[in-house]
């Protein structure tokens, strides 16, 4: 039985803001388990940050025509508002620091130390023009598993790992009409099958731990062997390792993974005050932590197959991550979001005219849980008004009336009814089955049950109870909304069969976007 929740939502790369698509995704998602775990009683921790040795920086300083330093820390600073402005509520944010990549090599040379890195010969595309290696976000293609288009490294469409090597219809993404042939480079690799049966047997015994789209692509990575991973790279970005049979290479960023969640938990424990022993702390073996992670689809491979390989090649040192809520791409009318073509909506753009509570209910609401979903600024508007705004300022001044008349009665019947208000949110904020979608929806058709509430002054402790509850219930959502009406009450843990009373309290209206309804 574990004592506390580890919560990791991957690091975005620092090539620009939050847009939507991230928010929508595993953010809000985990910021929303964390509140509702928390407000039980429960030990949970939630880290983040943004990651600084990705490619997809140069490539994206290039265009801009910035220096990569210099795009890396104006991201940093916009992720990190961004979070912020949204409620986002992290304990955590890494960057890139002496500390961090200390312990990155730190965590590799362990791995070497102990043999469990090779020297392998890989192909690599090459730029003769400029004498570089291209890797990742350097080149694109299609995916030799699915074909899809996109970058080597990891396949945005079906998540499977993409040796640039074996990119197909190789093209730099720097100079796409330069010629791109293959070259040989010595990098070191971790044999990955050497892991094969052992993780497929823990992920088998922890399925209910993965949404079905993960659990399929799971179990067809596992169902043939699994190819070395690269764990360094013969290129100038990234964090240098001191390895001599490698000098000069850098650490492939997704080899960071395993090596970065350890920093971001106890990066997040000590912000709670209470530090682990080391950056490994809350991931020894014994050491009573459930690691979960919200996350992309499209990030699966580096921190569910060759992540907790790694942790197998550390001798049992290590639990392994238990929980994985995946998302499917959220998009921009039917697009994916796109910062160079300016396609994309950003968090802190849009909460300066919509109020945070609205676009956290309307996100919750289109939440792509199973599958590719869409944004739309019109559509935000009309959902709002007619499943939130709209029936809650009605139901708030119904309750408005009664304040300072109280303390109203509560009846039996009103106790049983928000016993199962509380069952049915929990069955949609607990893991494994955690859902944003029907949490939402939860809050719409109670909304909804409440704003046809018949009008009767007799049974009004009974309304003034139940839309307090329901306004507990949805706290991890309407973030706002709880704080101004409940106070602290609005995260306290209580039997509704103790209420017998209830005096009303002034409930504010909520404002609808600027230009809505």
């Amino acid at each position: 039985m574990s004592t506390r929740t580890v919560v990791i939502s991957p690091a975005p790369t620092a090539n620009g803001d939050l847009h939507l698509g991230h928010i929508a995704g595993p953010f809000l998602a985990a910021d929303v388990h964390t509140r509702y775990a928390r407000a039980l009683g429960r030990e949970v921790l939630l880290g983040t940050g943004c990651q600084d040795t990705s490619t997809f920086v140069v490539t994206t300083a290039h265009r801009r025509g910035v220096h990569p330093d210099e795009l890396v820390a104006t991201s940093a600073a916009q992720i990190e508002s961004t979070l912020r402005t949204m409620g986002i509520g992290v304990d955590s944010y890494t960057g890139d620091d002496d500390r961090f990549t200390g312990w990155v090599v730190d965590f590799i040379g362990r791995l070497r130390a102990a043999g469990r890195l090779e020297l392998r010969t890989m192909p690599f595309p090459y730029s003769e023009r400029t004498g570089q290696f291209l890797v990742d976000g350097f080149v694109s293609g299609n995916c030799p598993e699915c074909l899809a288009e996109g970058c080597a490294g990891l396949c945005e469409s079906c998540g499977h790992l993409v040796p640039a090597g074996e990119l197909l219809n190789v093209r730099s993404a720097l100079d796409p009409d330069e010629p791109v042939p293959l070259r040989d480079a010595r990098v070191l690799v971790l044999p990955v099958e050497r892991y094969h049966d052992r993780l497929r047997t823990h992920f088998e015994r922890h399925a209910d731990g993965m949404r079905p789209h993960m659990v399929q692509a799971m179990a067809r990575v596992l169902s043939r062997p699994l190819p070395d991973f690269p764990v360094t790279y013969p290129v100038p970005w990234g964090i240098k390792v001191p390895f001599p049979e490698v000098a000069g290479q850098v650490v492939n960023p997704n080899a960071e993974a395993m090596a970065w969640s350890m920093h971001c938990s106890a990066l997040a424990a000590e912000s709670r005050g209470h530090p682990p022993a080391g950056e490994d702390g809350l991931w020894r073996a014994g050491s009573e932590s459930e690691i979960v992670y919200f996350l992309g689809f499209d990030n699966f491979y580096p921190f569910a197959i060759t992540g907790p390989a790694m942790l197998l090649a550390c001798d049992d040192r290590y639990e392994l991550p238990t929980r994985y809520l995946t998302n499917e791409f959220y998009e921009l009318d039917h697009q994916k979001f796109s910062t160079s073509r300016g396609h994309v909506v950003r968090g802190r753009d849009l909460a300066a005219e919509v109020p945070r509570d609205l676009i956290r209910f309307y996100l919750a609401t289109t939440s792509p849980e199973h599958q590719r979903t869409s944004f739309s600024r019109d559509a935000l508007s009309r959902v709002t008004e007619s499943r939130l705004t709209g029936p809650w300022n009605r139901v708030a001044d119904r309750v408005n009336r009664w304040v300072g008349r109280g303390p109203l009665p509560v009846s039996a019947r009103s106790r049983h009814a928000a016993a199962r208000m509380s069952d049915r949110f929990a069955a949609s904020y607990e893991l494994p089955g955690f859902s944003l979608n029907r949490a939402a929806e939860a809050i719409s058709e109670h909304l909804a049950r409440l704003d046809r509430w018949p009008a009767a002054d007799d049974d009004a402790g009974d309304f003034c109870f139940e839309v307090g509850w329901l306004l507990r219930s949805a706290a991890p959502i309407l973030v706002d909304l709880a704080a101004q009406a409940l106070g602290e009450a609005a995260t306290a843990s209580t039997d509704p069969a103790e209420i017998t009373s209830v005096v009303p309290v002034p409930l504010p209206r909520l404002a609808a976007p600027r230009g809505g309804r």
